[in-house]
């Protein structure tokens, strides 16, 4: 069965004319269970985080002063949301749920986080929506656990994800991938093991001719025995924060090729859903819907 990390706290209040579309964590469990994608049975509700799990990645500092609200408040404005004790609750939640996920895809091959994919977080401070990296975390705790050696990250959002390549930048376990826009923030890049930087309006043919030569390579390379997916739907030309030119389509085609790469290699894949933020929200829905709809399809 399909595993769905998913709490009513994701759907966090913000001020009016935020560009942050919160809705689509409300929005986007509604929409697969009145399609029929999904039941309620493919649900699961994560509770909060434990300490240990997150210092595998972050600073004790940095951590402390998140929970206390003592962030210094230039960097508190790079994060891009008005700190509250339930925002940081939610941020605790949203990375438990990863870690239960990497669980369940072990058992059943694939699991998704409806919320997710925070690479922009760094070991020692967050910036851009993102605060502590879910799936960083999730590497780690599989690791700490010996349920995996060498992991794989796929990062296909728009963004390159900068907090990701920062945080493994010393270990050869985990080998980072991040395929996004060049002209796209953050501005200043850090380093992956594998950076793709795509040109302005690239369109879904160069898009997955790129995306389909690169990874099984990467695959065979690596040898991986987990990979992490970032799915990111912020490459629809529809976006307003991405400058990439794929279609709905050619998005949908990008996740049904990496999920059937891991089915065929039976490799287990924990997927976070990243950014959308095309104006249409029904667009940024249908999206992140069809992610949903390739796994099931392919996995069960």
């Amino acid at each position: 069965m399909l595993k769905i990390a998913f709490h009513p706290i994701y759907k966090h209040h913000l001020p009016d004319g935020h560009r942050f579309p919160m809705a689509k964590y409300d929005l986007l469990p509604r929409q697969l269970l009145h399609e029929g994608t999904c039941t309620q049975d493919n649900f699961f509700e994560p509770t909060v985080i434990d300490d240990v799990h997150v210092l595998r990645c972050h600073t004790q500092d940095y951590l402390t002063n998140l929970k206390a609200l003592t962030i210094e408040r230039r960097e508190a404005r790079k994060i891009g949301f008005p700190l509250s004790e339930e925002l940081v609750q939610r941020e605790l939640i949203i990375a438990q749920g990863t870690i239960l996920g990497c669980e369940y895809a072990l058992e059943h091959g694939i699991a998704m986080n409806i919320a997710g994919g925070t690479h922009h977080a760094y070991t020692d401070h967050g910036e851009a929506f993102c605060m502590l990296n879910d799936q960083a975390i999730g590497a780690r705790y599989l690791q700490a656990q010996g349920l995996a050696k060498k992991i794989l990250i796929v990062d296909l959002d728009v963004h390159q994800g900068n907090g990701t390549a920062e945080i493994f930048q010393d270990d050869p376990t985990v080998f980072t991938f991040s395929m996004h826009g060049q002209a796209n923030y953050p501005f200043k890049k850090e380093t992956s093991d594998l950076d793709i930087a795509l040109d302005t309006n690239t369109d879904d043919a160069t898009y997955l001719k790129i995306l389909k030569d690169t990874l099984p390579q990467l695959i065979s390379q690596e040898q991986p025995d987990f990979i992490f997916y970032l799915c990111g739907v912020d490459i629809l030309a529809s976006d307003k924060l991405g400058k990439l030119g794929c279609t709905l389509q050619g998005c949908l085609e990008r996740d049904r090729y990496v999920l059937q790469t891991c089915h065929d290699l039976q490799i287990p894949v924990q997927c976070s859903m990243g950014g959308g933020y095309s104006p249409d929200i029904k667009i940024i829905i249908d999206a992140h819907s069809n992610t949903f709809r390739q796994a099931q399809d392919i996995y069960f």
